[in-house]
């Protein structure tokens, strides 16, 4: 029997991802016209094996993905109701990330395709977060997209699958990790943006004149590193005063620097869609993605810029700005319909930049360019 057209036929692709501290598995099925389904997404998060070290130990990170990756995957299958012979193609994150658990779901999934003879798609992390908004909102090209995390910041017009122009980033911390350093230094848990963030629902954000960096500068690049320093000199200067950090204080540095990220980030937004919407795309939408999208106060503000410009703002679901494999399985689904396959040579990258064309803003080295 003669097969559909690739772009019309159903498919069923299971996802792996293990880049950071959350190992994943997930299964989607698109059936066009229908809209995709997912069909299972089980994370499994390590925040417990590295509460006591501040941060995340890419050693301990590794280990446990090696140790739950199977499991998560047989979890998933079992939450969707399938077998591997269900399945059209495996979809793992092969990049970028912490080397050892990327390296670690790369494995696995190669040695799931070779016992099964099932196709292999490699996935870049952050396009699985890029291509969020088609997965729960089934959008249009292009779009413009901020993807903001603990590891990345950066504003992309995403134009297909595979094809994404940045417009401007980070040239420091990322937002998310300003978030978990702030938390650090204000003695709260990791990890930082969720401790923070309830922190600041009490506080007081006018009482702290923090900086916003960058903002004269007519670009899109931000910078977070100094906002972060500026609570710590600001912590200092409480104790100092106080023999200690009140609990009002803590509450009004967290709705401080919540606001000041929230304002650079709105503020650098305007600037992309000024630039996006001279593209003049037939329904201008406006998506975040990440972690650091969860944030309430950050995506009130992004809707706004929005709003301002006459696109439709777009945050995906809790659930799917965080890690997760629903979102490789699905960006698995589009670059399989483009007729992307790999084989047993696929690499773990620590380092895989989205547009490769851009100048690097964080640098680069024998290993590739950062972001």
């Amino acid at each position: 029997m003669t097969q559909p057209p690739l772009a019309t036929r159903p498919l069923t692709v299971l996802g792996i991802e293990s880049s950071c501290d959350d190992t994943a598995a997930a299964v989607v099925r698109h059936a066009p016209p229908a809209a995709p389904e997912i069909l299972s997404n089980l994370v499994w998060g390590q925040s417990a094996l590295h509460a006591e070290f501040g941060g995340i130990v890419p050693e301990i990170a590794a280990r446990a993905h090696a140790e739950k990756l199977d499991l998560a995957v047989e979890g998933a299958l079992a939450q969707a109701g399938l077998g591997l012979e269900a399945l059209d193609a495996i979809a793992v994150t092969a990049g970028p990330g912490l080397i050892g658990g990327v390296l670690s779901g790369v494995m696995l999934a190669k040695g799931l395709c070779a016992a099964t003879r099932l196709p292999l798609v490699g996935v870049n992390h952050l396009a699985g977060h890029a291509l969020t908004p088609r997965l729960t909102d089934a959008v249009g090209f292009p779009y413009l997209m901020l993807l903001v995390s603990g590891g990345h910041c950066q504003f992309l017009i995403v134009g297909g699958p595979d094809a994404y122009s940045r417009l401007g980033g980070s040239i420091d911390d990322a937002p998310g990790e300003a978030f978990d350093k702030t938390a650090k230094i204000l003695g709260l848990t990791q990890p930082g943006g969720p401790s923070v963030e309830r922190e600041a629902a009490t506080g007081d954000p006018a009482r702290f004149d923090l900086p916003l960096p960058l903002l004269d500068r007519q670009d899109c690049n931000m910078s977070f590193s100094g906002l972060k320093t500026a609570v710590l000199r600001a912590r200092d200067a409480l104790v100092a005063e106080h023999g200690g950090l009140r609990v009002r204080d803590r509450a009004d540095l967290c709705a401080s620097f919540q606001a000041a990220v929230a304002a650079v980030l709105a503020a650098k937004a305007q600037r992309a869609l000024a630039v996006y919407l001279r593209r003049e795309p037939d329904a201008p939408v406006f998506a975040v993605a990440g972690g650091v999208a969860a944030n309430q106060a950050v995506r009130a503000a992004l809707r706004a810029a929005a709003v301002q410009h006459g696109a439709r703002f777009l945050a995906p679901p809790l659930a799917l700005c965080t890690d997760n494999a629903a979102m490789i399985a699905w960006a698995g689904i589009e670059r399989f319909r483009l007729g992307a396959r790999d084989d047993m040579g696929l690499s773990a990258r620590p380092r895989w930049p989205l547009d490769t064309r851009a100048t690097p803003l964080l640098g680069s080295g024998r290993k590739g360019a950062k972001a």
